[in-house]
């Protein structure tokens, strides 16, 4: 059974049994993806007297501790609060919206001089302006970058200079009025830059005019299969008290109901 979304005069249709789940899930060990020389994800059994908090180990309930660092194990969104000092600038405060609707298009990073990779402002705004949705702006972009492969579930970015955003397209998404940039990548910024972090500047138009509801997702993955197009986005966040949590992005595909 399909449900209704309303949306800037339209009426769209999704299928709520049909999630498109672009998390990467966290996961112990080495093997999992990992930037800015974080530690790998640690599953801790928690052991007091003679409980063990392990069915395997003979205990009678699994209970463990967690170890993992929000920016560089897995799929995390931010807020502003990134790059501010202010106490009160936390993802729970800022995240209050849960439901988006979503454009999905995919670009080739464009090599630079320096031999950096980077997603240029005129791709995506060529993609954004094509198709039979162009007229609709979106809340939210996901951006697939290409080649797609499928090592980014499991790559080590560390030291590696991974491609980045030009600043101008965070600059152009906040003029649009995107407030969820949602990415496939460590960081819409350079690996190493030395902290000018001039695309998250842009995008939260931080300090001058802060977008305070404003999020930037990393480390998503869409598969091939998943094309290009309007998608209704569900982004789902543990309720931390941090600049940073794991979320769990959940894209719908939406059909034109009128």
């Amino acid at each position: 059974m399909l449900a209704t979304y309303p949306y800037q005069g339209r009426t769209f249709a999704f299928d709520p049994a049909a999630p498109l789940d672009i998390s990467l899930p966290l996961a112990p060990g080495a093997g999992q993806v990992n930037c800015f020389w974080a530690e790998p994800v640690q599953f801790e059994v928690i052991r007091v007297g003679s409980f063990v908090g392990s069915v395997a180990q003979g205990g009678s309930t699994n209970y463990q501790r967690v170890h993992l660092t929000p920016h560089g194990n897995g799929t995390h969104t931010e807020c502003y609060g990134h790059i501010s000092a202010d106490p009160q600038a936390t993802l729970d405060r800022c995240l209050r919206r849960f439901l988006f609707v979503a454009r999905l298009v995919s670009v080739q990073a464009r090599p630079q001089p320096n031999g950096d990779e980077v997603v240029l402002l005129e791709d995506v705004r060529r993609e954004l302006k094509s198709g039979p949705d162009a007229h609709l702006r979106p809340e939210a972009l996901v951006l697939r970058t290409l080649p797609n492969h499928k090592s980014k579930r499991s790559r080590q970015y560390s030291g590696t200079n991974p491609t980045y955003l030009e600043p101008a397209l965070s600059e152009y998404l906040a003029a649009h009025h995107i407030e969820h940039l949602l990415l496939d990548l460590p960081s819409v910024d350079r690996e190493e830059d030395g902290g000018q972090l001039l695309a998250h500047h842009a995008f939260w138009q931080y300090p001058a005019a802060t977008r305070t509801a404003a999020t930037i997702t990393e480390l998503i993955f869409v598969p091939d299969e998943v094309e290009d197009g309007l998608y209704l986005l569900n982004l789902q966040v543990t309720s931390l008290t941090l600049d940073a949590s794991p979320s769990k992005p959940i894209l719908y595909a939406l059909y034109s109901g009128g």
